[in-house]
């Protein structure tokens, strides 16, 4: 009894002290940090490991490191581009983007994301199309090509792209791709193999060191980008895979959003991939004027916004609650997964209450169950603001779009939920455009033409087996 009697108290000791490490790890969100201490308390020492896996910040780890000459000129632009707008002598060539430059004064503040309104950019809502031309701009590739993708399969899909980026090394073009390893950890060995073998360039983001077992399982990069020769980018939510396609019998066909760029937007979006490489491969892209060749083609305004643990604001989320703020009209939201923080339901509710037309549209089936049901009851709250909420039918939906009165907009690879808050790395395209942000529209209408209304009515009907999945899923939102 009395080794038994110790054995207990130094569990409890243990397990008080690494209650105490969780509160200073965790001290920014309470929410998380009551979390994570009731798992410690129903799961002594056990709690504390899974935590390490799962749940241990990295806010403030040095992940991505500039080269000395970027990012002077990256410092040097923002600071002059700040200074224009606090003395009001900044330039848009759309003057109706005056009304929003504190959305573009927000972003050079939070992220360094330069405003450029120079670009073309074409939109993209069917896998079949948007491979067609990232494929076709490959094929015309004279110097280099570099992909970065969350997932990709070694199907049809995933072998057509290696045998597009083999033919390439093979004509002289430099090819670097980089994957997450989590999102693609269903992908052969012998994929990447075949690749380095033919001269591919190949790194997985934060791999595992030890097989099955990652400390940073929980942190992935889920930014899509490619970048051709400096010029072309593409940027948005399709993966490389056959699902994305339409292939797959669960999803059906695959609705989702991506851009191709032009302009010197491709710039930032550049500098975003060489970044991301540098932290992977121990060859660092070097400051080259080769990699960053963009020249004017429109006269679409960008910014290229990036979000990550490792930084102390949410800037992605940032742009989203100042969007909804700024809005007058209408606010039109597509997201897989809607499973806003307290703050973005907040401005979302208000905007709703104060008569600005809120739509909201999610897909009708799940890909993560748990992620779909607090979804749904997310949704319920704000039908009594006043919000509308539609269900996508015709297959699945997987697009992450803001419309804001036909004038601003955002594409990219962010949900609207606390994993892409806050514990993925994630990267949006933030549109200052009338004529592009209203294709954005029209496509958002024609997706409400294959979609269902969940009115309030309906969704008081839901069964007591989906109410009770809604209170487990919205419980154990803030881990998901």
């Amino acid at each position: 009894m009395g080794i038994l009697t110790y054995l207990l108290a130094s569990i409890i000791l243990l397990n008080i002290a690494l209650g105490i490490s969780i509160v200073f790890l965790e001290r920014k969100d309470a929410t998380s940090t009551w979390a994570w201490l009731m798992v410690l308390m129903f799961i002594p020492i056990l709690g504390f490991i899974l935590y390490l896996i799962f749940g241990k910040p990295i806010s403030g780890s040095r992940i991505f490191t500039w080269d000395k000459k970027t990012r002077i000129e990256v410092k040097t632009t923002v600071q002059s581009q700040l200074r224009a707008l606090e003395e009001k002598r900044f330039e848009f060539k759309d003057e109706e983007i005056n009304h929003f430059s504190d959305l573009v004064y927000l972003h050079l503040r939070n992220d360094d994301a330069i405003f450029t309104q120079d670009n073309q950019v074409d939109i993209y809502t069917d896998g079949k199309v948007k491979f067609k031309a990232l494929i076709q701009d490959m094929e015309k590739a004279k110097d280099h090509i570099h992909l970065l993708y969350y997932t990709i399969r070694h199907d049809e899909l995933g072998q057509r792209i290696a045998d597009v980026l083999i033919k390439k090394v093979n004509e002289g073009v430099q090819v670097r791709l980089l994957y997450d390893d989590l999102g693609s950890r269903t992908m052969k060995r012998s994929y990447v193999k075949r690749l380095r073998q033919n001269g591919v360039q190949v790194e997985a983001f934060f791999p595992s060191k030890i097989a099955k077992i990652n400390f940073k399982i929980n942190y992935r990069n889920h930014r899509k980008l490619a970048i051709i020769d400096g010029r072309i980018g593409y940027i948005g939510g399709f993966n490389i895979g056959d699902e994305y396609l339409g292939k797959y019998k669960k999803f059906g066909y695959w609705r989702d959003t991506h851009l191709r760029v032009i302009g010197h937007s491709v710039q930032n979006m550049q500098a975003r991939f060489v970044l991301d490489w540098n932290q992977a491969s121990r060859d660092d892209i070097l400051p080259e004027d080769r990699y960053y060749a963009a020249e004017s083609a429109g006269d679409v305004g960008l910014q290229i916004v990036s979000s990550g643990p490792d930084t102390e604001w949410e800037q992605i989320k940032n742009g989203y609650i100042k969007m909804i703020l700024s809005a007058k009209k209408y606010i039109y939201i597509q997201t897989p997964y809607f499973i806003p923080d307290e703050s973005l339901r907040d401005a979302l509710r208000i905007a709703a209450l104060s008569g600005v037309d809120v739509k909201i549209m999610i897909p009708n089936k799940p890909d993560h169950p748990f992620v779909y049901w607090a979804t749904l009851s997310n949704c319920g709250d704000l039908l009594n603001a006043g919000a509308e909420v539609y269900i996508y039918q015709n297959g699945f939906l997987h697009a992450k779009t803001i419309v804001v009165d036909g004038k601003i907009s955002s594409v990219g690879t962010a949900n609207i939920d606390v994993r892409s808050f806050r514990l993925n790395f994630e990267v949006n395209a933030f549109i200052y455009d009338e004529e592009t942000t209203t294709r954005l529209l029209h496509a958002f209408y024609d997706d409400i033409k294959l979609s269902t209304q969940m009115t309030r009515k309906l969704y008081e009907k839901r069964s007591v087996g989906i109410r009770f999945k809604e209170s487990v899923s919205r419980l154990i939102s803030p881990v998901l």
